[in-house]
């Protein structure tokens, strides 16, 4: 199913209660956009969690459903609430307390994009605002609760594997002087959106594949972890950040030449993440 906001895609036959999701993969720069910027495209697309969809491509052929944006970040943050409207961004907006990431411009319609570098010339109409979460935020959020509500119904739970990358630099700022940088942060909020056992599982997958792993830190999940991920109620979330150094070049935008070996042993972790929602017989098995 595609819409102007994401595109799904789902398995022929679908026997695992894990989703994956990509909310910052979108590369969908528009005309309108870009005559609005004041960035060029590589500059613009630095917050894109570029080849991600790529990445987590082979998980249909696994069996799980996977939900892509179109819409890029730096136009529309889908991992934001729709209220997290930038007052020194929107006209409209009313000056009230913000949470830190609307204050440092990283709200629902970014202010700026990675180093804090500006997008807009001025301001944006709340009117725009308004239409931007209309027309990509509503539909991609309706798509994934709709996802999630299935798996529910079939499975008796849902898995969420939120997926996203992370600047090394970012990493680089975050990482205590003699400890080893992470090639993988999974987020679950510290234990709010995701229930131990699953989280032990998916960290055992990427470990045994030979990649770094941590919790939560620097990333523990954020608005989607939040609002879907609820264990008491069998819907969990996990946030991956996988860092981009291991398969694209971040200044330039483009893939390592080993990207798809990475994508090939990333493979075997998705498959591996999938198995944790197979259970031995499904409703839809059993339909």
């Amino acid at each position: 199913m595609t819409s102007t906001s994401f595109l799904v895609h789902r398995p022929r036959d679908q026997q695992t209660s894990v989703i994956f999701a990509s909310p910052h993969s979108g590369r969908n720069y528009s005309r309108a956009l870009m005559d609005q910027t004041l960035l060029d495209m590589q500059a613009i697309r630095s917050s894109e969690d570029a080849f991600v969809d790529e990445l987590f491509s082979s998980a249909i052929q696994h069996g799980a459903p996977l939900l892509l944006a179109n819409a890029p970040r730096a136009f529309l943050d889908l991992n934001r609430a729709s209220d997290e409207l930038d007052p020194a961004l929107i006209i409209g907006v009313r000056k009230a307390p913000q949470s830190a990431r609307v204050t440092n411009g990283l709200g629902v319609v970014p202010r700026v994009v990675a180093n804090g570098r500006h997008i807009y010339h001025g301001k944006i109409s709340l009117e725009e605002a308004n239409r931007r979460i209309s027309e990509y935020w509503q539909p991609y959020h309706t798509e994934l609760q709709k996802l999630i509500l299935e798996n529910k119904r079939a499975f008796g739970e849902a898995i969420l594997i939120d997926c996203h990358s992370m600047p090394d630099e970012a990493l680089r700022s975050a990482t205590r002087k003699g400890t080893p940088r992470p090639d993988i942060v999974l987020g679950d909020r510290f234990g709010g959106a995701c229930s131990k056992l699953i989280v032990d599982k998916i960290e055992a997958a990427f470990t045994s594949a030979g990649y770094q792993v941590a919790r939560n830190q620097p990333f523990a999940g954020a608005y989607i972890a939040q609002r879907y991920g609820h264990p008491a109620f069998h819907q969990h979330v996990v946030q991956i950040e996988i860092n981009r150094s291991l398969y694209m070049n971040e200044r330039q935008i483009t893939r390592l030449e080993g990207f798809y070996d990475f994508r090939s042993r990333l493979d075997r972790v998705i498959a591996e993440i999938v198995e944790i929602g197979r259970p031995r017989t499904s409703k839809i098995a059993a339909e």
